[in-house]
């Protein structure tokens, strides 16, 4: 079977300075292709202006209009397309007459184990070497010790499955130094069964779940996650499903507040419903509202007229519009803790970038991260060499499964001594908020 050739992805630079690029991808589809298609995007800091799709149920042809974030300083475009080649179905005509082929084989969990003297921003400043060299954080455990040092443990993949090279641990050292300096130490290695081990968050209380995991947010101001008017114009969207505008199709009609990774929130949902798209067309943003139109079918092709399954659609995708990342503040004994979630996919994969945006908020905030709890389960050279010291949690990053979804939870134990009063409703929503306001885009 072959592989995706060279053209299936074209990426186009606009003519003039400040004009979005263009990205065509033209290959055989699948479904949950443009789901695939959109993850990568988002992970590449990038932002969909608008697109259009079609499909004969064969054949895909998908152009979208991108532009860098703000916060992404840095976007490798051969990369990029490179990673778009790698989703593509294979481009020989034996793909649509046998057989699917397996899944490919999953990417080897490394551990870069990172010591270093603390400071604001360091945490974020190693996680946008990682982002800008295509390592994909996987887990996270964040450490302190009394005298102002951290030891960090990153289990991380390669996007470019190169990791296993001197070359390309060379380079990851090199950008390492070339931003934080001479004054830190780490160590490379594959990650074994210590990363099975760090599968799972630490248990969540049942309020704090349910604060956390509930499907409608909240207009209780007197609520940790009190909605700001941004969050109120979310919950005016519309979604709607519509079958007499064509014979073959089930018209869907998505109309709300336009967030980062809004797409990627519509083509996940679709993609686990096991949802096809024959054609759709993303409008470009007006006056800060997205409006979709998408032509949909099940995955037997048929329409969908079950008004049960109608519900259960336009319920998820709605949900996805009201909050597809929940944030909030809460209290284990002592200490002050951010909360952080999002829905994974079917196939395990969680959102890209959460990680980055959170650091992001918090170094912009100068709020630094801090914990009492012990790390029991360690075993690195580096490590060994700091057992010296009481070593301290800051944060984590885990999964945790409720009835009908698996939620990658990232979990900030935050130091006290910031210029936010942690102990009053303001200080906490103004957290809550500009951790809120970075993960979407606003």
């Amino acid at each position: 079977m072959g592989l995706p050739t060279d053209d299936a992805v074209v990426i186009q630079k606009g003519k003039k300075a400040g004009e979005p690029y263009v990205i065509t991808v033209n290959c055989p589809d699948k479904t949950g292709l443009g789901c695939d298609i959109c993850y990568t995007i988002l992970d590449f800091g990038l932002y969909i202006i608008k697109g259009d799709v079609s499909t004969d149920g064969i054949w895909c042809y998908v152009i979208l209009w991108v532009v860098p974030h703000a916060s992404s300083p840095m976007v490798r475009w051969a990369n990029l397309k490179e990673r778009l080649l790698s989703v593509c179905p294979s481009c020989s005509v034996s793909f649509y007459l046998t057989q699917p082929s397996p899944p490919a084989a999953s990417s080897p969990v490394y551990l870069l184990t990172f010591c270093s003297h603390d400071r604001r921003g360091l945490l974020h400043d190693v996680t946008q070497v990682l982002c800008e060299l295509e390592l994909t954080i996987q887990r996270v455990k964040v450490t302190t010790t009394p005298d102002g040092r951290v030891l960090d443990l990153f289990f991380i993949t390669d996007n470019l499955e190169l990791l296993h090279t001197k070359e390309r641990q060379d380079e990851t050292y090199k950008q390492l130094h070339a931003v934080l300096g001479q004054s830190f130490s780490c160590e490379l290695q594959l990650a074994g069964s210590q990363f099975d081990n760090l599968q799972c968050v630490s248990s969540l209380s049942p309020s704090v779940a349910e604060e956390l995991f509930r499907c409608e947010l909240s207009d209780n101001e007197f609520r940790t996650q009190a909605l700001s008017p941004d969050m109120m114009n979310l919950k005016r969207g519309s979604v709607t499903i519509d079958n007499s505008m064509s014979p073959a199709h089930t018209l869907l009609q998505i109309d709300c507040v336009d967030h980062k990774g809004f797409l990627y929130d519509i083509m996940r949902t679709l993609k686990d419903c096991n949802i096809q798209i024959a054609y759709g067309r993303f409008s470009a943003v007006n006056k800060g509202q997205r409006e979709l139109d998408l032509f949909i079918g099940q995955k037997d092709g048929k329409k969908i007229v079950d008004p049960d399954k109608q519900d259960v659609l336009c319920s998820r995708l709605k949900a996805e519009m009201l909050h597809p990342l929940r944030v909030i503040i809460t209290y284990r004994g002592p200490d002050t803790e951010l909360l952080v979630a999002n829905p994974v996919e079917l196939s395990g994969k969680g959102r890209p970038r959460v990680f980055y945006d959170v650091t992001l908020a918090m170094k912009t905030l100068g709020i630094c991260i801090f914990s009492l709890r012990m790390v029991h389960y360690i075993t690195s050279s580096l490590f060994t060499r700091w057992m010296t010291f009481n070593i301290f949690l800051q944060a984590e990053i885990g999964r945790h499964c409720t009835s009908d979804l698996v939620w990658e939870v990232y979990r900030f134990l935050l130091d006290e001594n910031c210029r936010f009063d942690m102990s009053c409703m303001v200080g906490r929503n103004q957290l809550v908020d500009k951790v809120r306001r970075t993960l979407m885009g606003w």
